[in-house]
């Protein structure tokens, strides 16, 4: 409402289109904009259904916070659903909690391994994770393992198992051996 008051090419005055409209939100919604404050549970699922789309994929805390003059806020969704992850799961998107998320980070490191032909660093998964967005960040993948010290170095270690039961060898340097079995 400020930035309309302060607009030079406003016609009219805000409080004109509170009496008019009832509240400025309603004016805002007779306009086709969605308020950021006071929307519904459907409006803000909406949002997150329609943010998802635009970005084909699980809309995240930042993607929201980027937009945070469109959109509503992270706060907002964790007031009214409780947390970001319950609603986007209402939203209809997969969100993975717990050994879900480790589980999927062994499968996508094993992967990465596999196209480096050694064990991930963590310069390595922050370098993949520029190129597909999808994938958790290092930092993440970090705190999935509650370890007090080399959480990197346990991750390696569960990928460097996984590769073994899919028969492939990997060396004491981390690299993965040329013949690909154990």
């Amino acid at each position: 409402m400020r930035e309309f008051a302060r607009d030079p090419e406003a016609r009219v005055h805000p409080q004109t289109v509170i009496e008019h409209f009832g509240t400025w939100n309603a004016a805002k919604r007779a306009a086709g904009l969605f308020p950021r404050r006071f929307l519904t549970r459907d409006e803000l699922l909406e949002q997150l259904r329609r943010l998802g789309e635009e970005l084909d994929r699980t809309p995240t805390a930042r993607d929201l916070s980027e937009r945070r003059r469109s959109l509503p806020s992270v706060s907002l969704y964790a007031h009214t659903f409780g947390s970001l992850a319950n609603a986007l799961r209402e939203a209809g998107f997969e969100v993975l909690q717990g050994e879900e998320r480790l589980e999927r980070a062994i499968v996508q490191g094993a992967e990465l391994a596999r196209g480096l032909g050694r064990l991930p660093k963590m310069a390595d998964w922050a370098g993949a994770r520029r190129a597909d967005p999808d994938l958790l960040s290092e930092w993440q993948v970090y705190r999935l393992l509650d370890v007090p010290r080399g959480a990197w170095t346990a991750f390696q270690y569960l990928v460097r198992e996984r590769l073994r039961e899919d028969q492939i060898d990997v060396l004491p340097d981390g690299t993965l051996a040329s013949g690909g079995s154990v």
